[in-house]
């Protein structure tokens, strides 16, 4: 066997593990607390009278006993709010009156104040900032540009089809999507294609043997039609919000000079043990209120910027302006899921753009909801990829732009604190029973990180160099 060959191996062994949800657990709520309870998540919207709550049952075939609640306002969220469900369920009235509780200590905005005012209402009304919020979304879409959606994939055919019902409800004038089938082990997902959109205009399959999330976006990006200005990406475990898209591409006119937009990602479910310390360790919710950062007149008041990209979104929920991916040379295949890298391909790129002039816009409207994974053993690898992919960032950005490491060195101390302070913002949310080898993994990770990132870039450049006629 050829060296290139046997290095193309390790990249897809290296993939199919990113990739494996629950390989060799048993049992997701092992070692879970007594305490733990699965939580109902709930669609809240207020500019309509409220309905009555029923507990539900659980996976296990229990009531629910609490309830996260997803609060919007004529479509936006504007909060989350933690309910407690009796047995008997929530009326309409007591519905309002937990929701008020609920939403007390949440972040205060014009559109928050004017939604807890109308609780209790019992008819529809859009007056105020609420028909402001209807017209500005219908306005935008009588002049949305083309747009195109890119979604990598591999060896989850079920997962994709959830993925892909959900965009074919896209409240969005003119899109393409295009599915990139990564290093795929067998033939599953080309022949559910085939099955289901051999004869859509709107959804294409391509395939990409290069393993790594950045191979398959960079393919898909090759593959958007030339008069897409816009190319927005998402993963196979989302299921999409109506006006996900939308919101996205509206968020490029926030600012002058917008790059790249992400969103918010919502969990799809809470029912293991797993999936609720996926949202202590971090979650991906990045708040209600939208966000601008840049260099100039939005740079963040914090002393770390712009070396903690992952405060401005993830890549389950992102979009870029094709001219911006393109001069910031699109993602490195050298980095990310896929790679020995693990992760940190998404951060890499918004940190690129930030640094290449444009702005980044957070814009909590374009909402996803993403499967986490269920079992303990796949949010350890999980975890330990989030360590990996922090410090091979941090690796290439150094790498890229060398004259960076006096700034970096002066912020590294802020940064060792952010990180493994129990008080930071990055670890508050972690509760009594957040597991102490999770946070372990988590460093381990780091400490690889840069190994990790100068291992893979080598290997990424033999395999650019073999690949050229």
């Amino acid at each position: 066997m050829g060296a290139g060959l046997r290095r193309r191996r390790r990249f897809q062994q290296t993939s199919m593990a990113a990739n494996r949800p629950g390989a060799g657990s048993v049992e997701p709520n092992s070692g879970a607390p007594d305490s733990f309870r699965p939580i109902r998540l709930l669609d809240i919207e207020i500019g309509q009278p409220l309905e009555a709550v029923v507990p539900g049952v659980d996976g296990q075939g229990r009531p629910y006993e609490k309830a996260l609640a997803l609060v919007r306002f004529h479509g936006r969220p504007i909060a989350t709010a933690p309910l407690d469900l009796p047995p008997t369920g929530l009326d309409a009235a007591e519905l309002a009156a937990r929701l008020r509780d609920g939403l007390a200590s949440a972040e205060r905005t014009a559109l928050l104040d004017e939604a807890i005012a109308r609780l209790g209402e019992t008819g529809p009304r859009a007056d105020g900032s609420a028909a402001r919020v209807v017209a500005e979304r219908d306005a935008f879409l009588a002049r949305a540009p083309f747009a195109s959606v890119v979604i990598a994939t591999r060896n989850r055919p079920d997962s994709l089809a959830r993925c892909l019902d959900s965009l074919a409800t896209l409240i969005y004038p003119a899109f393409e999507v295009i599915v990139v089938d990564n290093a795929p082990s067998d033939d599953a997902t080309e022949r559910f294609f085939a099955g289901r959109y051999a004869d859509s205009d709107r959804i294409r399959y391509v395939r990409e043997d290069r393993p790594g999330l950045a191979s398959a976006h960079n393919r898909g990006v090759r593959e958007i039609s030339p008069r897409s200005r816009f190319v927005a990406f998402t993963d196979d475990d989302v299921v999409v919000d109506p006006y996900w898209l939308c919101e996205l591409m509206r968020g490029f006119e926030a600012e002058a000079n917008v790059g790249c937009v992400t969103g918010l990602i919502f969990p799809a479910e809470l029912e293991t043990w797993p999936q609720l310390l996926i949202e202590q360790f971090g979650g991906f919710n990045k708040g209600f209120r939208r966000q601008i950062f840049d260099q100039g007149r939005h740079r963040p008041d914090d002393r770390l910027f712009p070396f903690t990209p992952g405060r401005f979104g993830s890549g389950a929920n992102m979009a870029f302006r094709t001219e911006a991916l393109e001069k910031i040379g699109g993602f490195d295949p050298a980095i990310g899921a896929g790679t020995p890298a693990l992760g940190g391909d998404d951060l890499a790129a918004f940190f690129q753009i930030v640094r290449a002039g444009y702005a980044l816009v957070y814009e909590p409207a374009a909402i996803v909801r993403h499967t986490h994974y269920r079992d303990y053993a796949a949010l350890q690898r999980q975890i330990h990829g989030y360590g990996v992919g922090l410090t091979a960032f941090l690796t290439k950005a150094l790498l890229d732009e060398p004259r960076l490491l006096p700034l970096l060195a002066r912020k590294l101390p802020g940064g060792l604190s952010y990180a493994l302070s129990a008080r930071s913002g990055k670890n508050r949310k972690k509760g009594l029973d957040y597991p102490p080898e999770l946070t372990a993994l988590e460093r381990k990770g780091m400490l690889h990180g840069p190994v990790a990132y100068l291992r893979s870039r080598a290997a990424a450049r033999r395999l650019q160099r073999e690949a050229r006629p």
